[in-house]
């Protein structure tokens, strides 16, 4: 038992890979995920202190960093299978905090296991740090399926990935960092070249449309 054994399976986030079993052009594993949400909820974070509204620090980069250690555990599950049904995500996430408790009690110095059991639970609550890392980690799925649908992915997951990674992002349209983002970026991505020819544009008119009709 020992720290050790938490830094070698750092090493092991970098062989989990996100959304397995579908062709790709560009692979993304966990630990390069862990990364991107980090930087994008650095420039969320921004953003929100820019508005006037209070961040904490270091509790945001905690969750970021932090957010999928636990696929160590139980490895990537697409997200239109994760969210099929609400049992099935309620029954993933316990599995997931279970294997990642027994983890810190089995591999984490009793001196360090309090900080890690706070550093390693879910990192998506109502807190404004919670919020950024929600929207971040859809951020960084709908450019993984950009890139894919950019490139002539024939694979339809990757449709449905972005589709459902903007939808939740709008969800959240009152919060400065997502007015920034469809303000400011999302035309940018769109704007891409060759984007014009596929279905995102007329699929992001739909999503947006949808959910201004809904409220």
């Amino acid at each position: 038992m020992g720290i050790h054994q938490y830094f070698q399976s750092l090493s092991d986030l970098e062989n989990i890979y996100r959304c397995p079993g579908k062709f790709k052009y560009q692979e993304h594993s966990v630990a390069e995920h862990s990364y991107k949400v980090t930087s994008i909820a650095q420039f969320f974070g921004a953003v929100e202190e820019d508005a006037g509204n209070e961040v904490n620090w270091r509790a945001l980069y905690e969750k970021a960093l932090n957010h999928d250690y636990s696929e160590l555990f139980i490895g990537d599950i697409k997200t239109p299978v994760k969210y099929a049904t609400t049992e099935l995500r309620e029954m993933l996430s316990e599995v997931e905090e279970s294997m990642t408790k027994n983890f810190i009690s089995r591999e984490i110095p009793a001196t360090f296991q309090p900080i890690y059991r706070h550093l390693l639970k879910e990192g998506k609550d109502s807190t404004l740090e919670g919020k950024i890392l929600a929207i971040s980690d859809k951020v960084d799925l709908l450019y993984e399926s950009f890139g894919e649908i950019q490139k002539g992915n024939p694979e339809n997951i990757f449709v449905e990935i972005y589709s459902e990674a903007l939808a939740t992002i709008y969800e959240y349209r009152e919060m400065a960092s997502v007015k920034y983002f469809l303000k400011e970026i999302l035309p940018d991505m769109l704007a891409e070249k060759g984007i014009e020819k596929t279905e995102l544009p007329q699929l992001t008119t739909e999503i947006t449309t949808k959910a201004l009709r809904d409220e």
